[in-house]
C-alpha cells in the first residue's frame, strides 16, 4: 500500500489530505473511505485519535482511505467556518479521491462535528447527481454533533447507517443520540463508561466499527 500526504486544489485555496491507497488496480466493487474530523474551532484535526482509529480500521479492512484537514487547519488554507465551508471541503476531497481510485463503494465516517458533515455528504449523495457513480454502503456516525447542528431535514438511509457513542458523553447527551438513532432507524452501539473523546476505549471503538461495517 502507498501513503500519500499532499495538498490538493480547492475553491478557496488548498486542502491537506492524508490517503492510503491499497495495492493493485481498484475496481468499482472495491471500497473507498472518507473520514471527517471534529470541530476545527475546538482544535479538531485529521490527526484526532478517534479519526485515526477510523483511518486505521479502514486501512486494515483493505479500503482506500482518505482523511483531510478542513480549511484553516494544519496546512489547509483559508479560515474555519464551522458550517458550509467544511461541507464544501468534504465534497472537494471526495471528488479528488475518486480521480485517484477506481473504487466506487463508499465508507464515510465522521466524529462529532465531522459526523454532521458526513450526514450532509450523505444527503448530497442521495439527492444530487454530483456523485452519481458512488454507492454509499456505510455511514459511520461517531458521537455526531446533532444538538448544535440540525440534521432533521437531511436524507439519510437507515439500512447503511450506524451510530456509536458513549453512555457518559459530556458534550452530546446520550439520550439525544439514542433518540436520533431510534427515530431514524439507525443501528447503534452504546459503549459503557465512555465519554465524548473515547479515552482508553479506542480498541473497543475499532471493534464496534468492525461489527457494523458491511464489506
Amino acid at each position: 500500500m502507498k501513503n500519500e500526504i499532499t495538498l490538493i486544489n480547492a475553491p478557496h485555496g488548498v486542502l491537506e489530505v492524508d490517503a492510503i491507497w491499497q495495492d493493485g488496480d481498484r475496481q468499482p466493487s472495491d471500497m473507498l473511505a472518507l473520514i471527517c474530523h471534529p470541530n476545527p474551532l475546538d482544535g479538531g484535526t485529521m490527526n484526532n485519535k478517534v479519526v485515526s482509529t477510523m483511518y486505521r480500521f479502514c486501512r486494515d479492512a483493505g479500503m482506500d482511505v482518505v482523511r483531510f484537514n478542513y480549511r484553516g487547519v494544519g496546512r489547509s488554507t483559508g479560515v474555519s467556518e464551522y458550517g458550509d465551508g467544511e461541507f464544501v471541503d468534504a465534497q472537494t476531497v471526495l471528488a479528488w479521491a475518486l480521480t485517484k481510485t477506481g473504487a466506487r463503494r463508499l465508507w464515510m465516517g465522521g466524529f462529532s462535528f465531522g459526523g454532521f458533515v458526513a450526514c450532509r455528504m450523505a444527503d448530497l449523495i442521495y439527492k444530487s447527481s454530483v456523485f452519481d457513480d458512488v454507492k454509499l454502503d456505510n455511514l459511520a456516525l461517531i458521537a455526531p454533533s446533532i444538538v448544535r447542528n440540525d440534521a432533521s431535514q437531511l436524507s439519510i438511509e437507515a439500512n447503511n447507517t450506524f451510530v456509536i457513542y458513549g453512555d457518559k458523553d459530556e458534550l452530546v447527551a446520550p439520550s439525544l443520540l439514542q433518540q436520533f438513532a431510534n427515530e431514524r432507524g439507525f443501528d447503534s452501539t452504546v459503549m459503557p463508561d465512555v465519554g465524548h473523546l473515547f479515552h482508553g476505549k479506542l480498541t473497543d471503538l475499532k471493534n464496534a466499527l468492525a461489527a457494523h461495517t458491511k464489506i
